[in-house]
């Protein structure tokens, strides 16, 4: 069933891009959205179009000005030629696009050295740890997008149960694989980066791999199972890699 987006707002960013704005706020539904309209303009591209990089509620579309007047006669320029064209494949979303999820399972190993923070998310919504890394594995997350860092996911659908503010005060260095909470959100760091997510536990798997194609190992729209492991499992996998 087609139907036409409950919003479409689009503007300019500098002189070779523009973000199409589907809606407000982050929900599975109008991340479909998203992903639709991105599979269709991937399906359908313009003279010129260089990248899609699809967000919780928007796509920013980047663009060669040049090549889009060469491909599109007319007065107008290269912004409005671009957005004529996407609102026009605007109407072709779809509920149905996309809508096989790849199911990747994701070991963790929650809590100690691994996951620094866990005590203090279970401390704060009077629970066990126990209980919130049940309640983690149980939750049915999706990849919203990747950002941030090469590979990293924002996920949505973590129970709310466990939602925690992100730390006051952020960590110099957060080590590769770890799984942490901010806000509603849960994600993955994929590199050693500073940030200030909740570390509740750590993955043994590498998110960025730049040898490869693609070279993420998650991808926008993948349904997420968390698995919790021990750390003789965490060090077992470490050890295979090598």
């Amino acid at each position: 069933m087609n139907y036409q987006p409950l919003e479409l707002h689009i503007k300019p960013l500098g002189d070779s891009a523009l973000i199409v704005q589907l809606g407000e706020g982050i929900s599975l539904t109008l991340n479909k959205k998203v992903k639709s309209l991105s599979a269709i303009i991937s399906r359908t591209p313009f003279g010129g179009i260089i990248e899609l990089v699809p967000a919780y509620n928007n796509i920013t579309v980047y663009y060669n000005p040049f090549v889009v007047h060469n491909s599109y006669p007319g007065s107008t320029g290269a912004f409005d030629k671009v957005a004529n064209h996407i609102k026009k494949l605007a109407l072709q979303i779809t509920e149905e696009e996309n809508t096989e999820k790849r199911i990747v399972e994701i070991p963790v190993c929650y809590g100690g050295e691994y996951g620094p923070d866990l005590a203090h998310v279970a401390e704060l919504h009077r629970m066990s740890p126990e209980d919130v890394i049940n309640i983690h594995t149980n939750s049915e997350c999706i990849v919203y997008l990747l950002g941030f860092a090469p590979g990293f996911p924002f996920m949505g659908g973590m129970d709310e149960r466990i939602a925690t503010p992100r730390r006051e005060t952020p960590r110099l260095s957060i080590p590769r694989g770890s799984v942490g909470i901010a806000g509603k959100q849960t994600g993955i760091y994929s590199l050693e980066t500073p940030g200030g997510w909740q570390i509740i536990g750590r993955t043994p798997f590498d998110l960025f791999l730049p040898t490869e194609s693609p070279p993420t190992l998650l991808q926008a729209g993948d349904q997420i199972h968390f698995v919790s492991i021990t750390h003789e499992e965490y060090v077992a996998y470490e050890e295979r890699k090598k």
